[in-house]
Formats: C-alpha cells, structure tokens, sequence
C-alpha cells in the first residue's frame, strides 16, 4: 500500500531554509499538515508563508531553540492542548563545526552535542510519548550525517553528536517497534544549503582564497537541497532505516564495511589531504614584557 503524506500532522524542526524548508515545501505539496520550527524567527516567517501560498495548512509554528527543553517541551504541551499526536516527527534542525583537537574549543564541542544531539532527543521526549499513547503508529525521521557513518576528517565534535544520534535512532528502531512507529535515520553528504558557506572552521580563516576554493569545490558536489528533500521523503514512505541522499555516501560506508582494512588506509590519506588544504592560521608569537 502506498504511503501517503495528504492530511498527515507532521512536524519538522529547522524548517526555517536548506533540507528543513525544502522539506516543508514538498510536504506542503503533498498535502501534509504542517508544524514547524526554527531557531531564526524572520527565516521561519519566511518559509511558513512559502508553505502557506501552496495552499497548505500550516498549523502551528513557532520560533526556539531545539538545544532548549523547555522552549520544546511547552511547543509540544501548546500543540497537544489543541490538536492530536503528530504522524510524522522530522528532526532536521542542526549545526556544524570542524577543527583539529588542539583548534577545537570547548564551545564548539559542547554545541555540536547540545543542538545535534540533545535538541532531537528534546524533539522526542516532547512529541514521540503522545504518538505512542494515541496507538495510531507513524514515523520519528532524524537527520544524522555522513559524519555519523564514516570519519571524516576534522569533524570529530561533529560526528560525537551525530554518531549519537544514529545509534539513538538504532535503539528506537526496535523499541518503537511495536507501536507501529518506524524510525529513519538520514546520513546526508553534501548538500547546497546555507550550513556549508557558514561551518565554523576552528582556526581556520574562512576568507583565505585557498580555504574559499576548497568549500566551492565542496559545493560544486552537493546536492540540491530539493533533490535532498525528494529522497528523504521517499526513504520515509518506504519506512527505509539509513537513508542516503546521494549514492557516493552509500559507496563509502559500504567500503567501510567490506573494506576495513583499505578503509582505514585511505582515511589516513584523505585527512592529511584535509589538512593540507585546511591549515589552520599561525597564531601570533606570545610577545614577552620588555626587561
């Protein structure tokens, strides 16, 4: 039987511009009920309005910040008091830092894990115990990251949040089972949208022209957002576990898997390659007190 979007209540975090925007767009053309959220208010007032002109329903939104529980959890009692339990819950919202361990600080490691991996399990906590209670099954999507499969260079406080995320996703597979709700875990790689001309890039100055050339070249393989968006919501109608976005993410963790050993090797590779192109700028010699 095909799955079908029309009429489904269906949240999405981070909705606001890239996979999460387009998303909604696509949703919106399906015929889905939307609820939607974004840290960036005036981006959010943006997309619902985009959403709105395709004639969809846009039935509750509201401006947080997912790393708060509290700003989640009263969303989601506002939402209960006045509607039933979402069908489809996409945690799509997150950020992205890369750095060595010595550029690394530790803000940007306690932000990858606050917003990538404590916002979603916030999303959760809030809206995945009234599906269950409501007895109607449905979908939990949450979007992880090529980073959470495979190690790419220079992303380790990026991927200690979302290697956290998918083995979350792993866990709740089976234990929502048998509430009839699946669970979909997206590992994008790259894809256009505003995160890549914004990653914070530790000691790393984002205007040097060889820096720019690399995230260009970077770009230059992304996908589209909308291409993003069409395989993800066709991942969750099949109630597909790991869903990939482009068929090059799918190639690499299936050379980890059957490959371990030339794996290995070719990361250790690719991360001196990284580092050439990505060194970090020279700190200024410490000047010593005259006498």
């Amino acid at each position: 039987m095909t799955y079908s979007y029309t009429d489904k209540r269906v949240l999405v975090t981070g909705a606001a511009s890239g996979i999460g925007r387009a998303v909604a767009l696509r949703l919106a053309d399906e015929g889905a009920q939307l609820y939607l959220t974004d840290v960036n208010a005036e981006g959010l007032g943006r997309a619902v309005a985009e959403v709105r002109a395709l004639g969809a329903d846009v039935a509750e939104h509201r401006p947080l910040d997912i790393s708060d529980f509290d700003a989640v959890a009263d969303f989601a009692a506002d939402i209960h008091s006045r509607h039933p339990a979402m069908d489809v819950v996409m945690n799509i919202a997150g950020i992205s830092a890369w750095g060595t361990v010595s550029e690394l600080t530790h803000n940007h490691w306690r932000s990858m894990v606050d917003v990538n991996l404590m916002g979603p399990i916030h999303v959760i906590e809030s809206f995945i115990p009234p599906m269950v209670a409501a007895g109607m099954g449905g979908r939990l999507v949450n979007v992880s990251s090529a980073a959470g499969l495979v190690a790419l260079p220079w992303h380790a406080a990026y991927s200690a949040s979302k290697y956290g995320l998918r083995g979350l996703s792993e866990v709740l597979r089976f234990d929502l089972a048998k509430h009839r709700i699946g669970v979909c875990v997206v590992v994008p790689g790259a894809v256009d949208t505003p995160l890549v001309q914004t990653v914070q890039i530790a000691g790393v100055d984002r205007d040097d022209p060889g820096v720019k050339k690399w995230v260009q070249r970077f770009s230059g393989h992304a996908v589209t957002p909308e291409k993003a968006a069409d395989k993800i919501l066709d991942g969750v109608a099949k109630n597909r576990f790991l869903i990939y976005t482009s068929p090059d993410i799918r190639a690499l963790y299936a050379f980890k898997r059957l490959a371990p050993w030339p794996y290995s090797e070719v990361m250790k590779q690719v991360n001196v390659l990284f580092s050439r192109a990505l060194r970090p700028k020279a700190k200024a010699p410490r000047q010593l007190p005259p006498g």
